[in-house]
């Protein structure tokens, strides 16, 4: 119970600039010394491929080591272990899912690589602090006060619509108004 809480209070503690800067695409360690070009290549194929096709194994036979030693060295080089690597990549790639795109849940889940929903929302929490579809909601509620803050208000015509939409029990005529809304905003 205590190594469960301890492991997700570290997850969390991951800021999603900290998170960027793990995942970016330079071949650099923190100091700044350049990374060994078996790792670099392995780092490269898994951004070319979040969806995880390749195993570790093959990950492995591509760069000639025993996956033991390329996980030893990808460890040493990374900071932690290419499967926690992978997953972390993995949880930026939903995230980044989630905040542009009307993708389900699942569908997200599918996309980077996950066929399990449930697996996909527990990884999510554990690395965001919340379940993907919460996470959604805050995004777009924040980026909705954001820009209507930068605008002073919202026009007339929009405001108008959204209040219809809300009103309505239509689920597309929601959609149709969030979508009429957000580009009166910008």
């Amino acid at each position: 119970m205590a190594a469960a809480r301890y492991k997700q209070e570290n997850f969390r503690l991951l800021d999603g600039n900290i998170l960027r800067l793990l995942l970016r695409n330079q071949a650099h360690d923190a100091s700044g010394v350049l990374v060994d070009k078996r790792v670099e290549t392995i780092l490269q194929m898994m951004r070319d491929d979040v969806h995880g096709a390749s195993s570790l194994t093959e990950f492995a036979q591509t760069v000639n080591l025993s996956v033991w030693r390329l996980s030893h060295i990808f460890k040493s080089e990374v900071g932690m272990p290419p499967i926690k690597y992978l997953r972390l990549l993995r949880m930026e790639k939903a995230k980044c899912l989630l905040e542009t795109s009307f993708l389900s849940v699942k569908e997200i889940a599918h996309n980077v690589g996950l066929n399990d929903e449930s697996h996909f929302v527990r990884d999510f929490k554990t690395t965001y602090g919340v379940p993907p579809a919460l996470y959604r909601l805050q995004f777009k509620s924040e980026h909705r006060t954001e820009s209507n803050n930068g605008n002073g208000h919202q026009s007339k015509i929009g405001q108008s619509i959204a209040k219809i939409a809300n009103q309505s029990i239509l689920p597309s005529l929601h959609f149709f108004a969030y979508i009429v809304v957000s580009f009166m905003a910008v």
